[in-house]
């Protein structure tokens, strides 16, 4: 169970940001990263409500750091 916590709380975070490198858009990058935490969801990675609610955690503050990332990067151009 530990191990899914730690997954939780670090794969979503770095998916977005992964995401939104790749793409050059947060909407699409939030959006991927979505449909990916629905499958594990669908299929039955994610058991109880403590997991998506970390996962939810973990989705908004790498939204939050991919907006920071893309604003640094406007600044210094």
């Amino acid at each position: 169970m530990i191990d899914k916590v730690i997954s939780a709380m670090l794969f979503p975070a770095i998916l977005v940001i992964l995401f939104t490198h790749i793409t050059y858009s947060r909407t699409v990058a939030l959006l991927l990263t979505l449909a990916l935490i629905a499958v594990s969801a669908y299929k039955g990675y994610t058991h109880t409500w403590g997991l998506i609610i970390i996962d939810a955690a973990s989705l908004t503050l790498g939204l939050v750091i991919a907006n920071w990332l893309i604003n640094k990067n406007r600044r210094l151009e």
